[in-house]
């Protein structure tokens, strides 16, 4: 019985030794020795470019071995190396080692948005077996956003009534800014008309690049259908498109108030209310009233405002109006109109003006996008109108035989039976909007027959035999080519043989040619045309008409 005793006794030592000594092995080492901080800004700007000090100590009495740092900066962070999860392999870290390591982004998002920094390090004590691992973090809060992005919208909108609004942005950030886009959340009941720049959907625009110190606007045009009395709120978003998502840097949010329209204003120019003119076109203009109120209006005046420097205003004729220089306004007064002393409800005038457009600008003031705009104003109601403008094309053709392009044959005057060459020259200018897929035509006459030279050799160029029609296919021309530079230009020679029919006379070397391509712009096709050549009107130096009658 003693034996026994005995034995149980030794056996509880040697389990109870054996727990301790696990425990000891498991205990014998506190993760907390090692020491693990990230040292950050508090506060940031968004779009600040942020450093972060990752420093860690050993502060116990082993080595620790086998480790590894990862270092995860705050979500959409921009880093060069482009990860925002990073690992290291440390060397051993030995008793009382201290060490920093540097990480620095951009760091974005909205105002009073917290972004955190992460780091975690893992570890093995030497000599053990166990793994451990440290972790800290550390939160920086947004408190500016150098970003502008707002409203201009009126606090108050007619229904039943198109309306234009905009969104303005602008970029302190010392950084250019790249892949933004803006969402705007309409209310309800609003319909979405039109916008530029051009949506990619009806409430979603792509910005380009931003750099410091620049902006830009989105102008949309739209309509409420119903709501009078009730309050609509517009919200936009301007983010950033990173890993297929928005990431937000500014929101915005404005209130309108809606009221039923009172006095209803429209126009015509030249019968259209979508007319696209040319440079040079007579304007028609008739603007029309009406009271859809239900209370009488008395005593009223009529102005409208003229935008743009197109408008050839000693051109003007308006019956009745008195026209105000220094801002360009036409004003019809009730003392001199019936038709403004009394607006009595459903009631409804018109008035008129013709203006001229200017055939050409200056070229100081030429522009991509032209466009006029007037302003109509007869209190309580305003509007305003813009018509999109047509670029203006020209196109010369010219006839020379002594060329430097080809180096040509003959000999002036020309004579029955002996065959010469001649050079034709197209030249294009374009004024104001880019063109699309430009091309010139014309027609050879017979007896006239195309040598196979053309400068330059790599220009798009057919030509139909049977119908003898040449193409030249000139392509893309941006707004002020030819003007401000080398304009678009094509050559090629042709061969005549004068005939005996045509002596004492010039001889036909190409028909008129026509120009045409698409206004990207108006999405019109524009066109140009330059009259015929012959031998008698060459464009050499010197040249007299006399020299090209055929002999």
């Amino acid at each position: 019985m003693k034996n026994k005793i005995i034995l149980l006794i030794i056996i509880v030592v040697l389990v109870l030794a054996g727990l301790a000594f696990w425990y000891f092995q498991r205990n014998a080492f506190s993760k907390d020795v090692l020491k693990l901080e990230i040292l950050g800004p508090d506060t940031i700007e968004a779009g600040q470019k942020v450093d972060y000090i990752l420093k860690y100590k050993n502060n116990g009495e082993i080595t620790l071995t086998n480790a590894k740092v990862i270092f995860e900066y705050p979500e959409y962070s921009l880093v060069e190396i482009g990860k925002l999860r990073q690992e290291f392999q440390l060397e051993d870290i030995y008793p009382g080692k201290e060490q920093t390591m540097d990480f620095s982004a951009r760091i974005f998002g909205r105002e009073n948005e917290a972004k955190k920094a992460q780091a975690w390090l893992e570890f093995q004590p030497k000599n053990l077996k166990a793994h451990y691992e440290v972790s800290t973090s550390q939160s920086a809060m947004i408190k500016f956003s150098p970003l502008t992005f707002e409203f201009d919208l009126p606090s108050k909108i007619e229904t039943e009534k198109d309306f234009s609004f905009s969104l303005n942005y602008f970029s302190n950030i010392d950084y250019p800014l790249s892949q933004l886009r803006v969402k705007i959340e309409y209310p309800t009941n609003f319909e979405f008309s039109q916008s530029q720049p051009k949506a990619m959907d009806e409430n979603e625009w792509q910005l380009p690049l931003l750099n410091k110190a620049q902006g830009g606007r989105i102008v949309i045009t739209g309509r409420f259908n119903s709501g009078v009395g009730e309050q609509k709120i517009f919200k936009a978003t301007l983010g950033m498109w990173q890993d297929n998502q928005l990431v937000a840097l500014k929101e915005t949010t404005k209130g309108v108030e809606m009221i039923k329209p009172m006095i209803y204003l429209s126009q015509l120019v030249n019968g259209s209310s979508d007319y696209i003119p040319n440079p040079g076109d007579i304007l028609h203009y008739e603007i029309f009233f009406k009271n859809i109120g239900q209370s009488s209006f008395e005593n009223l005046f009529l102005v409208v405002g003229l935008e743009g420097s197109l408008f050839d205003l000693e051109s003007l004729r308006a019956p009745g109006a008195n026209y105000h220089q220094g801002d360009s306004s036409l004003v019809w007064d009730w003392k001199t109109n019936s038709q403004l002393r009394l607006l009595a409800e459903d009631d409804e005038g018109k008035l008129e003006f013709w203006i001229n457009l200017k055939n050409e600008l200056p070229q100081s003031m030429t522009s991509e996008n032209l466009i006029i705009k007037d302003t109509v104003n007869v209190a309580p109601a305003k509007e305003e109108f813009s018509l999109k403008v047509n670029s203006k094309l020209v196109l010369e053709q010219r006839a020379y035989f002594d060329d430097e392009v080809f180096g040509n044959t003959g000999s002036l005057p020309p004579t029955v039976g002996q065959p010469m060459t001649f050079t034709i020259i197209w030249k294009l200018k374009n004024f104001y909007n880019d063109l699309r897929d430009v091309k010139v035509r014309t027609v050879l006459p017979l007896g006239v027959v195309l040598t196979g030279q053309l400068f330059p050799r790599e220009a798009k160029f057919a030509f139909d035999s049977q119908s003898r029609e040449i193409i030249w296919d000139a392509g893309d021309i941006p707004a002020s080519q030819g003007l401000t530079n080398e304009a678009p230009n094509f050559s090629f020679q042709v061969s005549v043989t004068p005939q005996s029919s045509q002596r004492g006379q010039a001889a036909g070397l190409v028909s008129s040619a026509k120009a045409s391509g698409e206004d990207t712009w108006t999405q019109e096709i524009i066109e140009a045309s330059a009259d015929a050549v012959n031998t008698g009107i060459l464009s050499d130096t010197g040249f007299i008409s006399s020299k090209g009658i055929v002999q």
